[in-house]
Formats: structure tokens, sequence, C-alpha cells
């Protein structure tokens, strides 16, 4: 999901500053909740307006607020240098598929249930770093991401009518659809895993916001409409706030360690279920709001580990260090 649908750098360059986790922390929940306002007026346009150009919108508008915090660092220039183009197509196209589906579900399923589906997507790049980087995930995690996808079936469970009558009603297109955006958005963070080592995080989201928006712009022969006022509106609101939003989740990384401010990401099921419930009448079932949980749960414990194995692994680095 655009909490980041398809995943954020969460890498540095330059000098950093004196960390401070509050900051950090805040930074975080700022950033959820500009998403979170983001997905709501998704919901409001997709409905009416293809997918394709929203998805534009959100990408092409959004690189707006990363440009101006990138000129206000001084480092306009080091998000055009790359030295992994082929690792930005890949994270590109699986980014932006990410985005479609996400978008498709937002306009079919009610907030809540598109966000708690989507919270899959860190318990899938677990599975597929071990699959695709090599790296060594042992049983607790292997146990929690089964009592996340678990915690996910049980979301899922209102929605799988559609499958077993063959309707293909929307609830059961939706759910499809933000399940198969939480793997896509997996797949584009080991992208992003595989890139943090070599390119600036400005070029990383430069390019996926300019390349996300080319192959959103290959959708107008199918049928763009034109847009009311209300809705340039909207759409405008959505790519600045989901550029902003972006700035925000790459700021809080410069504060804090990673595994200090990860668990606030999931501030925003808080978030829209006030939206949800404020502008669309929604209420979450008891489906969703134990599924939630049992993801939640699973993904804090996933973090946690971790961030224990990254304490020990220093240790052991500090140990060995000859004097």
């Amino acid at each position: 999901m655009d909490r980041a649908p398809a995943g954020a750098p969460s890498v540095h360059r330059g000098t950093p500053p004196v960390p401070n986790p509050l900051v950090g922390i805040a930074m975080k929940i700022a950033s959820t909740a500009f998403f979170a306002v983001m997905m709501a007026l998704v919901k409001m346009v997709a409905e009416r307006m293809p997918l394709g150009e929203v998805v534009f919108a959100r990408s092409f508008l959004g690189v707006i607020p990363v440009l101006v915090w990138l000129a206000m660092r001084g480092e306009v220039a080091a998000a055009w240098r790359t030295r992994r183009p082929f690792s930005h197509v890949m994270r590109a196209v699986a980014g932006t598929i990410s985005m479609f589906f996400w978008f498709g579900s937002l306009a079919r399923l009610p907030l809540p249930d598109a966000t708690a589906i989507n919270y899959a997507a860190p318990l899938i790049t677990t599975a597929l770093a071990a699959l695709l980087l090599g790296e060594v995930v042992r049983a607790y995690r292997w146990s929690a991401v089964a009592v996340g996808f678990l915690g996910v079936v049980v979301v899922l469970s209102p929605h799988l009518s559609g499958l077993t009558k063959l309707s293909g009603d929307t609830g059961t297109i939706g759910a499809a659809m933000a399940l198969g955006s939480a793997f896509f958005a997996a797949l584009a963070m080991i992208s992003i895993r595989r890139m943090s080592g070599t390119e600036h995080p400005g070029a990383i989201v430069f390019y996926f916001m300019m390349s996300a928006s080319v192959m959103a712009l290959a959708t107008v022969p199918f049928g763009w409409v034109m847009p009311t006022p209300t809705e340039w509106g909207l759409l405008v609101a959505i790519g600045l706030l989901g550029g902003l939003g972006q700035v925000f989740l790459t700021l809080s990384y410069r504060y804090a360690e990673a595994s200090v401010i990860a668990p606030f990401d999931y501030s925003s099921m808080l978030f829209v279920l006030i939206l949800g419930f404020v502008l669309f009448g929604e209420v979450p079932t008891l489906a969703v709001l134990v599924g939630a949980a049992i993801v939640i749960g699973a993904g804090v414990f996933v973090i946690w580990r971790e961030r224990r194995l990254g304490i020990q692994r220093a240790r052991v680095r500090k140990a060995s260090t000859p004097l």
C-alpha cells in the first residue's frame, strides 16, 4: 500500500542529523496520516475514473514535493544519478502494478478491509527475502509469517464467497487486488533492498514516480475521462499528499532506526478507521478487527525479532574485531 504502496527507501546520504527517536516517530505517524487521507481521496475518485488516470496523478504530481525537498537539501542532482538502472526498472514495474491493484482495491472495499489485507506486504517481504536474497529466516520469524497470513485469511473470509459461487462480486475482486498489491509491494521492497547500498533515496523515489507516470500514461487509449473541477482538485491533492507522505517517511528514517519507527506504520489503521467512518459510513466487521490485530501482532514480532538479531550481530562483530 502507499503507506507506501510500494515500499520506501530507508537509507540516507550526507551527514545525518542528531538521532531523535521522538522526532522520527512523529514524522512516521505524519507520513501514515498523509497516506491515509490520500487513500480516502483515491476511494472517492477511483469508482468513476480509470485507475491509470488516478495512478498518473499520484505519481506525476507526487514528485513535486519530493523535488522541492531535494532542492532544499541541495540534492536534486543526486536524484538523477544511478548505478543500477535495471534495478530501477524492476522496482518501477513491481511498484506500479502494486499501485494499480491497491487503488483498485480501495474502489471496491471498505478502507479498513483493504488496509488490513495490505498489511501482508511486510510478511511477504520476509518470505521473499529468504527466497530471493538468501537472508536467513529462522523458525521464530517463519512462525510469525504463518500466523500473520492466518490473520489475512480471517480478513479475507467475508470476501471469499464470490470464489465459490464464481460470481466475481466486487468484494471478492477487491480482496484479490489488495492481496496482489501486497505481493507486488513486497517485490518492490526486495528491489529497494538491493539498491539501498548504492542508490540515493531521492533517485529511488524519483525514478519510480517518473516510471510509474509513464506506465500510467500508456493507459490513455483505454479511456481516460475529463475530470470535473472537484475531481481535478482531488487528483491534485492525491499527488501532493502522496509526495508529502514520501518525504516525511524518508525523513523519519534520518532521526530514528528503522526498527524503532517501523511499528508505527500500523498507526494507519487508526486513521483509516476514522476516515472510513466519517467519510463513507464504514464500520469494520469483527473479522476485519480480529484479522488486523493478528497481522499487526505478527508484523510487530517480526520487527522486534529482526531488531534483536541486529543487536546480536553487532555484538558478535564488536567481539570479533581485533584490538
